[in-house]
């Protein structure tokens, strides 16, 4: 082979290798196009599912965080999910009034469990200290009652009438 041929060969091998890799790329940037349309048809269907709008979500939730806490996409749709619970829950009680509208105050009673769960946890706090002091009560009268009534299945020899 002579040069010129070697040279003519080498460079229709260049522009077919250059010709393989152009496609290549195309094929990947449509491969990458198709897999984003993909992700965003996924998210879009996950936001469907959400009973209210993510944005709004995690808005409130960025003013009630620290400024330095970052909020993970699963946390920001668990809870969006949660806060749906909470509403879904308050209208099966809300249902159970047997009144066509809904009023002001029944909204109230109906959220109280949500509103006031500090206060609630304190009562619950201050009953069981309340039931401790009982249970100790109650330990005290029953060692009392062992130690000066001596509640024996036998009667002791001492014990024992002589008479009869």
């Amino acid at each position: 082979m002579s040069e010129e041929e070697i040279n003519e060969t080498t460079e229709i091998r260049l522009e077919e290798t250059e010709e393989i890799i152009e496609n290549d790329s195309e094929e990947n940037t449509e491969l990458n196009l198709e897999e984003q349309e993909i992700d965003e048809e996924t998210e879009e269907e996950e936001d469907e599912k959400l009973p209210f709008a993510k944005a709004e979500v995690v808005r409130l939730m960025k003013q009630n965080l620290d400024s330095d806490k970052m909020i993970r996409e699963r946390v920001k749709v668990e809870m969006n999910n949660f806060l749906g619970e909470v509403l879904v829950n308050v209208c099966k009680q809300l249902n159970e009034y047997p009144y066509s509208t809904v009023e002001y105050e029944m909204l109230k009673e109906s959220t109280y469990p949500y509103t006031n769960i500090q206060r609630i946890n304190e009562e619950k706090i201050r009953i069981l200290q309340h039931l401790n002091a009982i249970k100790a009560d109650c330990d005290a009268l029953s060692m009392d009652v062992k130690s000066t009534l001596k509640i024996n299945d036998k009667p002791q020899e001492e014990d024992k009438d002589d008479l009869f």
